[in-house]
């Protein structure tokens, strides 16, 4: 049996603890030794050599090292020290990237660390008989503690005795009102956290009453502990552009060493010395690898992020940015998240009016009256501070009052001055009443607000058929109801009982109250729809109420249905998989639900992203593609679980975030077209030339630099092209589609054959045809192969910018695009015109060779622009 479902004697018997006395000293030492402190333990970290040695698990970067290693040996073993300029650059660029890489992976997991720190630092304890306050860390099972408003929960507890008892648990359960709590309740075995109503839960806060409680579960053995253990359970997932670009190194790998390989043998049987033919294969390897690939993605997400900051998104993890753009599911927590957290009164009725009025400013003088009698029996109040912010003190059902009478002109200090409260009775579950006595023009109101049905039966007049018909009207539309009545008395009781004052009494109307739903979220889960994504609503709150929401935001449309999670619970895998896009919403659900939903959907072969604020969305926010934590009303926990958090926590921006994402995709994958289609070109170049020629007609270090220099900082800037204004018209792309979906592969193989053609013509010219008298034919034959191959490159990064004409769009409407060209051309002119040509191999042509080169320089944008024309390229 559980702790709340066993009779309190027994689980005081088991526990070996008394309530008046408590444990021993010498039994809480003994618990001690057993349990260890009620702490959450933490998970162990990757160091910062861990992270960085994690750098170098990628396939392109182990080829480059292995190449600059055995390119160091040779020119150790030669003594050529003429040659380390070529491995040290490799290295160079290697060790920067690993650099990189453990910055962007420098934040360490948190959601432990802010887990422990939800934990009450203080508990009131009896021990031998005394009362004591002690660190929470020392608390064992048995120990009898006391709690009142204020307190937070220091670990999970029995209650033996409360009074008038309500607990926040909104974080642990996601409802949005205190959970009411007595000690004397009977729960079922399985009934879910949020029924479990004789308990209290370590990290949880009493908002109202006092109560004495036995400890039942200490540290990782708590409701939040087993959050912990699954938080620790779940690991980082790789997003599919990790994924693919992981495969894309082994891809090219593989294709280099096949490469090389043959090379090698061409090399051999044409009788090249072994040194030669080596180095020959490592420029192809260079060639093969697009080095700068994972270093420049990197970047391009870096750029996003900062873009997405300023739309109040902050990305905790660079590569999630693309997976929030292919996300094609958003599994939403409601209480915060879809709704403001807040207790809103929308509706009132008064008896006798037949129907509902809507709380504004300005109601009717009947509603007013209501108001007026409702605020007073209130101990709840509303604040605002200097900065006008408002502040909710008490029961957010009360504080709603209290707001709607203020904003209708009745301050809640101003009322209780004019009618001073002389007597009342507490609210308590049993009665589920307030009363309150009030002086109001010489007479003595007795005030009573509560529940309908309990209130009905103390009425004497009043037409209740009609109210109750009203009350369920409200329930249905996922209000929760509190009625009002009254009437005089002569006297005031000194003692006042609910037999004298809450009896022969006059009804007077109902009030209608929500937690409503953020008013910017309907037009954000249209825009979500229309973007082909499904919102789908994962609530600890009651499924009548979550439905209402659902439905009110357009989350819950014809044919979908809502489920609790004890429906969940019945469902096998296979009857979650066959039902999960016909559910909608989910009610009263348990943090293990929730990853089961989220993974049903990625059976699904989608991309799942999962918001929320609360203790219990860190799990699902960790196991889903992409988790979204809320800013402001979030917890330390989800933050740290997410991938990214809503600054503002404006659910909309989320839509702005998925907005970004898929610009973002879209320019990586002109990135990866820019780069591939380049290297392709390296590749062909240096492959046919041996073959045909048995030279190499660019050296390693001339290829590196063409990578480096002349492919990255225009890859970069391409990057960085603004978002396509239809990009949410469009449905996302499916999960298991290629980097290279659409013709992207076909045509970057097209552009790599086209460079090496335009280089093989430019080296052959050069050392064969047109090669000056006097002058190295290779030496030549490479210059003019490399400034072709490398210029020719910078001008076509112009065409990658869209698949419109770029005399359409503006050939420069990318300054940074520009910018990145011009620093190429004189980085190239660098190696071209000064003596640092010397360092590089390169030579000084004559004029027709440059003239010639520049038109091969060119052909790339008047191909690109005729296939854009005749529609080989066609527009998005």
């Amino acid at each position: 049996m559980s702790a709340h479902n066993q009779n309190r004697e027994e689980l005081l018997g088991e526990l070996r603890t008394d309530e008046t006395v408590g444990l021993t000293a010498s039994r809480v030492a003994e618990l001690q030794a057993q349990f260890g402190e009620n702490r959450l333990r933490e998970k162990k970290k990757k160091t910062t050599l861990q992270r960085f040695v994690d750098q170098f698990k990628d396939v392109m970067i182990l080829i480059l090292i292995a190449a600059a290693i055995v390119s160091f040996a040779v020119v150790i073993a030669e003594k050529n020290w003429g040659e380390l300029f070529e491995p040290a650059l490799i290295l160079l660029i290697v060790i920067l990237n690993a650099v990189m890489g453990v910055y962007q992976e420098g934040k360490a997991e948190k959601a432990l660390d802010a887990l422990k720190n939800m934990s009450a630092p203080h508990a009131r304890v009896i021990r031998d008989g005394k009362e004591s306050v002690i660190d929470a860390a020392a608390l064992v099972p048995g120990d009898i503690i006391k709690l009142e408003a204020g307190d937070f929960v220091p670990a999970d507890a029995r209650l033996l005795r409360s009074t008038s008892l309500k607990s926040e648990e909104s974080a642990l359960t996601g409802e949005s009102v205190p959970s009411e709590k007595d000690a004397d309740a009977d729960v079922e075995e399985k009934a879910p956290i949020g029924d479990r109503t004789n308990m209290v839960f370590s990290g949880c806060s009493i908002t109202y009453g006092t109560a004495v409680a036995v400890v039942t579960g200490t540290g990782m053995n708590t409701e939040m502990g087993k959050i912990a253990n699954l938080l620790d359970g779940e690991g980082d997932a790789q997003t599919p552009l990790q994924k693919k670009l992981a495969q894309l190194g082994k891809y090219l790998g593989i294709m280099a060493l096949a490469a090389c390989a043959v090379i090698f043998a061409v090399g051999l049987i044409n009788d090249i010395p072994v040194l030669e033919i080596f180095m020959t294969s490592v420029s192809l390897a260079v060639s093969a690898i697009p080095e700068g690939l994972p270093a420049i993605v990197t970047i391009v997400l870096s750029i996003g992020v900062q873009r997405m900051v300023k739309k109040n998104a902050l990305i905790r993890r660079l590569p999630a940015v693309e997976t929030l753009g292919s996300a094609s599911i958003i599994c939403s927590d409601k209480t915060g998240t879809l709704t403001q957290n807040r207790m809103t009164l929308v509706k009132a009725y008064v008896e006798g009016q037949g129907t509902t009025e809507d709380i504004s400013t300005e109601n009717s003088e009947a509603v007013r009256a209501l108001l007026l009698h409702g605020a007073l029996c209130c101990d709840g109040s509303v604040v605002w501070n200097e900065d006008g912010a408002e502040q909710h003190i008490g029961d957010p059902t009360e504080t709603s009052i209290v707001l709607a009478a203020h904003k209708n002109g009745m301050p809640k200090d101003d009322i209780n001055k004019q009618y001073p409260r002389v007597a009342g009775i507490p609210f308590d579950s049993d009665r589920k009443l307030m009363t309150t006595v009030n002086v109001m023009d010489g007479k003595n109101v007795v005030i009573v607000k509560g529940a309908f049905d309990m209130l009905a039966a103390r009425c004497v007049k009043g037409d209740l058929d009609t109210a109750k018909r009203i009350t369920e009207e409200m329930s249905e539309n996922a209000l929760r109801v509190l009625a009002i009545a009254c009437k005089t008395v002569d006297t005031v009781p000194e003692n006042p009982t609910s037999e004298e004052l809450e009896n022969g009494l006059t009804f007077m109307g109902l009030v209608g109250m929500i937690d409503p739903p953020r008013p910017e979220c309907k037009v954000a889960v249209a825009t979500c729809r229309r973007a082909g994504i499904k919102p789908v609503m994962i609530t600890g709150d009651h499924v009548v109420t979550a439905s209402a929401i659902a439905r009110e935001l357009g989350i819950m449309e014809d044919g979908d249905r809502a489920i609790t999670g004890a429906e969940l619970d019945a469902m096998t895998e296979a009857e979650l998989d066959a039902n999960v896009e016909k559910i909608s919403v989910y009610a009263r659900v348990s943090p293990e639900n929730k990853i089961r939903i989220v993974k049903a959907w990625q059976r699904k072969g989608q991309v799942v992203s999962m918001t929320g604020d609360g203790v219990n969305d860190a799990p699902a926010l960790k196991a889903a593609d992409i988790g979204c934590a809320m800013g402001i009303t979030g917890t330390d926990v989800a933050k740290g679980a997410a991938d990214m958090t809503l600054t503002d926590d404006n659910f909309a921006t989320i839509v702005d975030a998925v907005q970004e994402g898929r610009g973002i995709y879209a320019n990586i994958r002109k990135v990866v077209g820019f780069l591939l289609g380049t290297n392709i070109g390296e590749v062909i170049t240096v492959f046919v030339a041996m073959l045909l020629w048995h030279e190499t007609p660019l050296l390693s270090m001339q290829l590196l630099w063409i990578n480096l220099v002349t492919d990255s900082l225009p890859a970069i800037a391409l990057g960085m092209e603004p978002v396509e204004a239809d990009v949410m018209d469009r449905k996302p792309k499916p999960k298991n589609e290629g980097l290279f979906a659409g013709g992207l592969g076909v045509r970057v193989v097209l552009m790599g054959a086209m460079f090496a053609i335009l280089s093989l013509v430019a080296f052959f010219l050069g050392s064969r045809v047109l090669t000056p008298a006097g002058m190295d034919p290779l030496k030549v034959g490479q210059t003019m192969a490399f400034m072709t191959l490398a210029l020719s490159q910078v001008l076509h990064s112009f065409n990658m910018r869209s698949d419109k004409s770029i005399f359409k769009i503006g050939p420069f409407g990318n300054s940074k695009l520009n910018w990145a060209a011009l620093a190429s051309l004189l980085l190239v002119c660098l190696v071209l015109f000064t003596p640092v040509r010397i360092a590089f191999g390169l030579v000084l042509l004559t004029p027709t060779l440059y003239l010639i080169a520049l038109g091969l320089i060119i052909t790339p944008i008047v191909i690109m622009e005729l296939c854009k024309l005749v529609g080989l390229i066609k527009e998005k």
